[in-house]
């Protein structure tokens, strides 16, 4: 039924509540964040009462999830109410494990938003908890570790480089025929005659020295999981300028995993920048369709100073559509 199912996107989660009416109990459809099913039910008495727990299961029981999270429950309307709750940090296992008292009787609509800042998995022996959306190893290549590890020598020793990079605050060495491999942009510019097959220097001077090791690091296939992280919007940057198209496709979906009211909108400019479909519809469906547009209105003038004005425009027809379904 549509008045039990919640909506997700990235870290959170959306369920709109139609009408309470004289029930005194709702439990959600189950939806998926992080590797469980979870569950938000809301009950009335005196307060309301909002839970929220994974599914019973096997799962849940031998990987319990540690949820760092934080709840709203909005009241729609002309005057438009908001009831946000402390930043929880819990072991969560069963629907008795949390539950967050809200002191207003709601009527009619409203919606409670559930957003996961971290998960991290508790295993049975009380061991060290694992974070869910990380991996130390997802960012490296499927090519074997023998060879992942003459390619680092390579890039680390600068074994037989043959061309140096110049950055905005130092110069590496790398391998034209590794970069030709990687990027149409560097293979046309070895293949013809150009400044750069003739002096065999790149100039990359709108990147730092740190942001372009991570760079190579990535066409080398050695890249870590951190300095991916840290330097993923110069590695967008990069990638859409050398044509590098599969660092850009793993470069917005880390943008899109983690959007926030405190980063969307620089993440909506950067996908419209850099032509980022997936991730200017997840900014649009943040703001729009999960009501977020009401937690940045003090950054939102800012932002239209500056917008393109194509991206005000579909901006504005996202509008109208939440309006028409509202």
């Amino acid at each position: 039924m549509a008045e039990t199912k919640v909506e997700t996107i990235s870290r959170l989660a959306q369920w709109k509540i139609d009408n309470f009416g004289p029930w005194s109990f709702k439990k959600s459809e189950p939806f998926k964040i992080g590797i469980w099913n979870w569950y938000l039910s809301v009950e009335k008495n005196r307060y309301m009462y909002v839970r929220l727990f994974p599914e019973p299961s096997r799962l849940s029981k031998e990987q319990s999830p540690l949820a760092r999270f934080v709840l709203r429950v909005s009241v729609a309307g002309a005057n438009r109410r908001f009831y946000i709750s402390p930043v929880h940090e819990r072991l969560l296992r069963s629907c008795d494990d949390f539950m967050w008292p809200v002191d207003c009787a709601f009527h009619g609509r409203f919606v409670i938003d559930v957003e996961f800042l971290d998960l991290k998995i508790c295993p049975l022996n009380n061991g060290e908890p694992s974070p869910v959306w990380s991996s130390n190893g997802s960012m490296q290549s499927v090519a074997s570790q023998s060879t992942l590890r003459c390619l680092s020598r390579m890039l680390d020793e600068a074994i037989h480089s043959d061309v140096t990079i110049n950055t905005s605050d130092g110069n590496l060495r790398a391998h034209k025929a590794i970069l030709s491999a990687s990027s149409p942009v560097f293979h046309s510019m070895f293949r013809h005659n150009l400044k750069e097959k003739e002096s065999s220097i790149i100039h990359i001077e709108d990147m730092t020295l740190e942001s372009c090791m991570a760079l190579l690091s990535y066409l080398y296939g050695t890249i870590k999981h951190e300095d991916f992280w840290q330097h993923r919007l110069a590695l967008l940057g990069a990638a859409n300028k050398y044509g590098i198209s599969d660092l850009k496709d793993a470069c917005e979906e880390s943008l899109l995993e983690d959007i926030n009211s405190s980063n969307v909108l620089e993440r909506l400019q950067d996908a419209w920048l850099y032509q980022l479909d997936k991730l200017k519809k997840g900014c649009l469906t943040y703001l729009f369709d999960f009501g977020k547009i009401y937690d940045v209105r003090e950054e939102i003038d800012n932002f239209f100073r500056q917008a393109n004005r194509e991206l005000m425009l579909e901006m504005f027809q996202e509008v109208l559509t939440v309006w028409k379904l509202t």
